[in-house]
């Protein structure tokens, strides 16, 4: 027979438990924890977590969950990663009115009608259902048109599975919309139209910013800062002369002149 502390322990694994929430938030009132992870800890009840009634930012992605009964008191909610779990339904994020960014890839969700419970939300703007690079999606994505029919049942959104379908950048989103579907097996000759030049979000500069006044931490944060966009640069020159590459390529092989890169 297992000691009684190592059953408790196995439940807590398993179950949200307010000694969890402690643990992991370093919060001594759960009305007072803000954010929250509780990545891959194999939870199948959310239990008291209902009771962080100021929390804005939580992940429950890689567990088993099936049922989101709690959440529909978090009102405060902001950001919701819902990642890697075994969810068919998302009915009590209704009640979740701050919600704006919401991640359930890797999850059942089998039509774009299941998602009609998120209609009334009315920050929703970033939407994912699929995450290629961490391999997860929902059956619903094997449609080719399922990002059109999600944007038609939400029409609120600005971005679905990290790209731009509303406001400035959606040119490109509508761009590899029509790829998509001129490369399905429906549609042997494809007619896709030029994409519409698209600008940047920002005006040149806006990111190469320093505080102005001096403090060590937020010269150290402007240092990593920094660094870390030179090497988005480094990655978009990069990518610029690889899709210089295979434009050549497709042009060497006469394609579609109306696929513009």
């Amino acid at each position: 027979m297992e000691p009684a502390g190592e059953k408790a322990g196995e439940d807590d694994r398993v179950r949200v438990t307010p000694q969890m929430l402690k643990a992991h938030s370093g919060e001594f009132a759960l009305d007072s924890i803000l954010l929250l992870r509780l990545r891959g800890l194999g939870l199948v009840d959310l239990g008291c977590l209902g009771e962080c009634l100021g929390l804005e930012w939580l992940d429950l992605s890689g567990n088993v969950l099936t049922q989101l009964g709690p959440l529909a008191c978090l009102h405060q909610l902001a950001v919701l990663n819902l990642a890697d779990n075994r969810l068919s339904g998302l009915e009590p994020l209704a009640a979740c009115e701050s919600l704006q960014r919401l991640n359930v890839a890797g999850n059942l969700l089998a039509t774009p009608g299941q998602l009609q419970c998120l209609a009334g939300l009315p920050d929703l703007q970033d939407l994912r259902l699929r995450d290629p690079l961490a391999r997860l999606s929902n059956p619903l994505c094997a449609t080719p048109t399922y990002g059109t029919a999600v944007l038609k049942l939400l029409p609120r959104l600005k971005v679905i599975d990290g790209q731009r379908v509303n406001g400035r950048g959606s040119d490109f989103y509508q761009l590899c919309q029509d790829l998509d579907s001129s490369l399905g097996p429906s549609s042997p000759s494809p007619n896709v139209a030029p994409a519409a030049t698209v600008h940047p979000w920002v005006d040149p500069g806006y990111w190469e910013t320093w505080p102005s006044r001096s403090s060590s931490i937020l010269e150290e944060a402007c240092r990593q800062f920094q660094a870390t966009l030179q090497e988005c640069h480094d990655l978009d020159r990069q990518a610029q002369d690889l899709l210089g590459q295979a434009q050549c390529v497709l042009s060497s092989k006469d394609a579609p002149s109306s696929f513009v890169f």
